[in-house]
């Protein structure tokens, strides 16, 4: 943790005294604060039967709304216009995942989103300072995205050897600051069976309780919470054990992973049509013996890997068509996104 926190603060202030002065550093930023909302789906009925009776109910879903707050200074790529003549918030650049940028020097990004999606809260991060330079990069970064629970820092330094104006190849390392992810706390609980022992973890980890003379079920305020074995296992049973999981992961200190890195970037852009990629793939992690280390729970090596694509081109003055998209797999997590399609301009 301390090496981690050393090279973040050694990154930021080279990076920073790098630049001329403030007024430089800031230059062609942009500070941004948005919300963003709309109606959810729409209210469910819902019937039941109670001692002979109808009873109806209402599901009902909040609206749906997203709160940004952003500072960025990233230089656009050819491919990218800018609609808007304002940041609302609900702009999505995929080139904003490339290692390296348009320009070599120094840029970053500040982002935090607060979403509400379908009833359902989210918070969405992404911060990165990234120095590109003729042969290496560097870039510190923080993700974060509760839809898909992906959380974690990055580190990363890298010799890049441009070959030829449009492609380059990088290799060095990365280090990774997370949670144990791979590390399941239920693993203790499963029988030699392979049953899951969950209401004797509920009593023993979690303070319920049951009264065996009149068959409810309390929760560790003395509240009922089920009047039936069938609701305790069916409805009680699923949260108890999110609860558990993660209260125990919660408990363990984020774990660090030194890893290899090799990637590539490739861009080319004209107006009829243009291409970038990028690559990254990390084929070997330092075992640094860490009781909760992935090593653990993968059993040695594995692959991580991240990589994105932007692809268009005009056929004529009348149709062209597009594609974008990245993808991650890190640990035992995958997240991506992608967007194609065409587009014909009828006169």
């Amino acid at each position: 943790m301390k090496k981690l926190l050393f090279l973040i603060c050694f990154l930021v202030s080279f990076t920073t005294t790098a630049q001329l002065n403030l007024k430089q550093t800031f230059k062609f930023a942009t500070f941004y604060a948005a919300v963003n909302g709309g109606t959810s789906i729409s209210d469910v009925d819902i019937y039941s039967v109670n001692t002979g009776q109808l009873e109806q109910d209402i599901l009902e879903t909040p609206f749906d709304y997203t709160f940004t707050v952003g500072l960025r200074k990233i230089k656009r790529f050819g491919y990218e216009n800018r609609a808007n003549v304002f940041y609302d918030g609900t702009e999505n650049s995929y080139s904003d995942a490339a290692t390296l940028g348009r320009v070599d020097g120094f840029e970053y990004l500040f982002e935090v989103d607060h979403q509400r999606q379908f009833g359902e809260n989210y918070l969405n991060q992404n911060h990165f300072l990234r120095y590109v330079a003729d042969n290496w990069v560097a870039k510190v970064e923080y993700n974060e995205n509760g839809f898909v629970d992906i959380r974690y820092f990055e580190a990363s330094q890298r010799f890049r050897k441009p070959i030829g104006e449009k492609f380059s190849i990088n290799v060095g390392t990365v280090q990774r600051l997370s949670k144990p992810y791979g590390y399941d706390p239920l693993n203790e609980w499963v029988l030699d069976n392979g049953s899951l022992h969950y209401t004797f973890l509920a009593l023993e980890e979690m303070g319920y309780s049951i009264s065996v003379q009149n068959g409810e079920y309390y929760d560790p305020n003395g509240n009922v919470v089920a009047n039936s074995p069938e609701v305790w296992d069916e409805v009680v049973i699923p949260q108890v054990l999110s609860d558990y999981v993660n209260r125990k992961q919660n408990e363990i200190d984020r774990t660090i992973e030194y890893s290899a890195v090799i990637g590539f970037d490739y861009y080319h852009y004209d107006k009829d049509f243009w291409l970038h990629s990028w690559g990254n793939l990390m084929p070997y992690h330092v075992d640094t013996d860490n009781e909760f280390s992935y090593h653990k729970y993968n059993n040695g090596q594995w692959l991580d890997y991240s990589g994105g694509l932007i692809f268009g081109y005009r056929y004529n003055k009348h149709l062209g068509v597009f594609l974008e998209g990245k993808y991650n797999k890190y640990w035992n997590r995958e997240w991506h996104d992608f967007s194609l399609g065409l587009n014909y301009v009828i006169f």
